[in-house]
This record gives structure tokens, sequence and C-alpha cells, in this order.
């Protein structure tokens, strides 16, 4: 996918689905699943990016390959469609939970939610440890939860 297609931070798109809106724990006790959705994304990710280039190039040389070059290309061409229907897969699973990739070279993830009655999100990516910061819809910019929010919504009653 080209750069065009990244989303800023809190847009969410919009789909046929009733809006998800979560609340804190709701976000963290889904990062598991999200990790893993995600691992699989950033991998399709790196895989389209080092495949692509080559396709493209063997493509552009089509009619002087010779046969060995051509069965290249056509298991270059087969690998980069799996990978672009896996990637779609894995898009569509975080679809289905409600959430949206916001950033997919970074992995970023937004989980819907509402703050101070404002649409806004909050977001995880590859290396953060927990949900740790949210945005109001449309806005780039990633704020950190304030510690006091994060520890009341964790805490068990």
């Amino acid at each position: 996918m080209s750069d065009s297609d990244k989303r800023q931070f809190g847009s969410m798109g919009r789909s046929n689905r009733a809006e998800v809106t979560l609340d804190l724990p709701a976000a963290r006790k889904m990062l598991p699943l999200v990790k893993m959705i995600v691992r699989d994304i950033v991998d399709c990710h790196e895989r389209i990016t080092k495949l692509a280039p080559v396709e493209e190039k063997l493509e552009r040389q089509r009619r002087s390959l010779d046969w060995q070059e051509r069965q290249e290309r056509y298991h270059l061409q087969d690998e980069l469609s799996k990978a672009q229907g896996d990637l779609k897969k894995a898009v569509s699973e975080l679809k289905e939970l409600g959430l949206a990739l916001v950033d997919e070279d970074k992995g970023c993830v937004a989980f819907p939610t509402r703050i101070n009655g404002r649409a806004a999100i909050f977001t995880w990516q590859p290396g953060e440890d927990n949900v740790l910061f949210w945005s109001y819809e449309g806005e780039e910019m990633r704020r950190p939860i304030p510690t006091e929010t994060s520890a009341r919504n964790t805490s068990k009653p």
C-alpha cells in the first residue's frame, strides 16, 4: 500500500458496522489478540515491501526473460499475491473487532472510544507494553493516557 493509504491518528473510517466504543480496560483486554494480528500485518507488509520491487523489475523485463527467470517471476507474483491477500485478511480481522489500522508501517492500531463526549481513540503499536496513548478523532498527536486514569481503569472493584 502506498503512503497515501495511511490514515491520521483518530481517522477511523466508516463502515456498515455499528460503531464500537471501548473503555480502557476493554481495549487492554483485547491487546493480546491485537498483537498477534498486528504481527501478521507487519510481516505481510515487510514481505510486500521486499518482493514488490523485484517483481516490478522482472515485469519490466518480461519479454527478454529466459525460462528460469520467467518461473521466478511467476513465483514472485504468486508470493506477492498471497502476501497481499494475507494483509487484507489481517486488516479485516481488526475491522471485525471494531478497530482500525492507522499506520501500516508501524502497525499502529486505533481502539475507538469517547473522551469528554467527543469521538476519540486509544492507540497502541508494536514495542509498547500496553495501550498507553489516546487522541481525539482527526488529531495526529498521540497523548499519553494520564496515570491516574490508567490506574483507575485497570483496578478491580
